[in-house]
């Protein structure tokens, strides 16, 4: 018997993970569903197939209560559930296109398991439009006699930032569920009524989150419109801290001047080596294609791209500046996970600064508390200390603003070092420290008169 309080998580990723576990934990019953043998048994022991601050212990504590389990069988999922989570991942594809392989292979797998109605909900960021496409590529695989009015999708974009993908979810700022049934909006709204509770219970009237409800199409486009602008505003400002290079400004100053401003606000306007991740990338790329594909020219979206991969080559101009030639060069790089909090190194500055550098025949050493080896750049040695990294550099470069990093005694850098230039990829150092202990420091459009 299906149970109206019983959800089925398809895929877990990085969403469908953090999306099954903090369900769970908040007293609803999950079934997740992963085809990966590995993977499968860790999970079932409660190990998360990435790193994410608290969600191992919130993974691990509701499959002990019994709420939560994972499965490699779509019927069983089916079976028991009304409401089903699409989670599987839309890497980049061509021109722009997300890759909607693994969408279309769950969909299809979904579609054998059906015989009564269910609520698709697809968390997963798909193209505008793709609700249509899935309830098409559902419909084609569902066995004889089943009749199509069983399917329904629901949009319901995420919003989870990696490293803080946890507090995200049970705190949002806001909750979208778009589709062109309402009983199907009412049913997907309430699968977070713990969530809603959950946030209201804070005490905090800022944080409290406000539920979207909307047509499927407009559900779509929310997610890609929400990471555009935000990818918009950190290339933004570091447009404005080259400028405050060569003007002798401080980015930092400007940042915060400008962040007073309740039309603008402070977040997302610190100066660095710009974005990455799987997101901000594959979704402007993804925006831009829509819009050409319409007859719309997207200039501002292409700006963003362009200015973020120039930000990441701003990096290897301001080495070449300071240690003219980079041949031979030993350079230390402090950071490969696109963020602090997190594992992950899709699309992260660190690969597009390492390769350039040895392209250019530098030497580069790396560390990073998280990461061990970075695909793409295998033959780079990565040392879990960012002390034995940069003994003998002739430069450091900050890319990721780790707490170890940020600890480090400048003192002691400078005795190790055989050069002298620390490069601050994300204005988190203090330039006053490093310069006082004989290091020759540039960050991000930061005016630092005695560098």
């Amino acid at each position: 018997m299906t149970s109206d309080k019983s959800v089925a998580v398809i895929g877990s990723g990085y969403v469908g993970t953090v999306l099954a576990a903090c369900l769970a934990d908040l007293g609803q019953s999950v079934i997740g569903v992963e085809i990966d043998p590995e993977k499968l048994e860790l999970l079932n022991k409660g190990v998360a197939p990435f790193y994410e601050e608290g969600l191992e212990t919130r993974l691990k504590s509701a499959i002990d209560s019994g709420r939560l389990f994972f499965t490699d069988d779509y019927h069983l999922a089916m079976d028991k559930t009304h409401v089903v989570f699409l989670c599987v991942d839309t890497p980049p594809g061509t021109n722009g296109h997300p890759n909607m392989s693994s969408v279309a292979a769950a969909a299809e797998s979904i579609g054998a398991a059906m015989h009564e109605k269910h609520v698709i909900v697809t968390k997963s960021t798909v193209p505008v439009g793709s609700g249509n496409w899935l309830e098409a590529t559902i419909e084609s695989a569902l066995p004889d006699g089943v009749d199509p009015d069983v399917i329904c999708v629901v949009s319901n974009p995420e919003f989870l930032r990696e490293g803080s993908a946890v507090e995200d979810f049970l705190h949002p700022d806001r909750i979208v569920v778009g589709g062109d049934n309402s009983d199907a909006v009412e049913k997907v709204s309430s699968v977070y009524e713990q969530v809603l509770a959950q946030s209201f219970d804070t005490g905090d009237p800022s944080r409290k989150p406000i539920l979207v409800k909307t047509d499927r199409a407009t559900a779509e486009t929310i997610k890609y419109a929400a990471n555009a602008f935000l990818a918009t505003k950190i290339s933004f400002i570091n447009e404005i801290a080259n400028i405050c290079e060569s003007l002798d400004a401080d980015v930092e100053e400007v940042a915060h001047a400008i962040g007073l401003d309740s039309r603008i606000g402070p977040r997302f306007l610190n100066a660095g080596v710009g974005w990455g991740g799987s997101c901000f990338g594959k979704d402007t790329a993804a925006l831009a294609s829509m819009a050409r594909e319409h007859g719309i020219e997207p200039l501002i979206l292409d700006a963003v791209r362009r200015g973020n991969t120039n930000q990441r080559h701003a990096i290897v101009r301001k080495l070449q500046h300071h240690l003219r030639p980079l041949r031979g060069r030993r350079v230390t790089i402090l950071g490969l996970a696109f963020k602090p909090g997190t594992d992950d190194t899709r699309d992260t500055p660190a690969l597009t600064i390492i390769r350039s550098l040895e392209e250019k025949g530098a030497i580069i050493r790396a560390s990073d508390p998280m990461v061990s080896e970075l695909p793409g750049a295998e033959d780079v040695k990565v040392f879990a200390d960012g002390i034995d990294a940069i003994r003998g550099a002739d430069a450091v470069v900050l890319l990721t603003e780790w707490p170890e990093f940020l600890a480090l005694d400048f003192a002691e850098v400078a005795d190790l070092m055989r050069g002298r230039v620390i490069i601050d990829g994300r204005n988190a150092l203090d330039p006053e420290a490093a310069i006082g202990a004989g290091l020759v420091y540039e960050g991000i459009g930061r005016y630092t008169p005695h560098r």
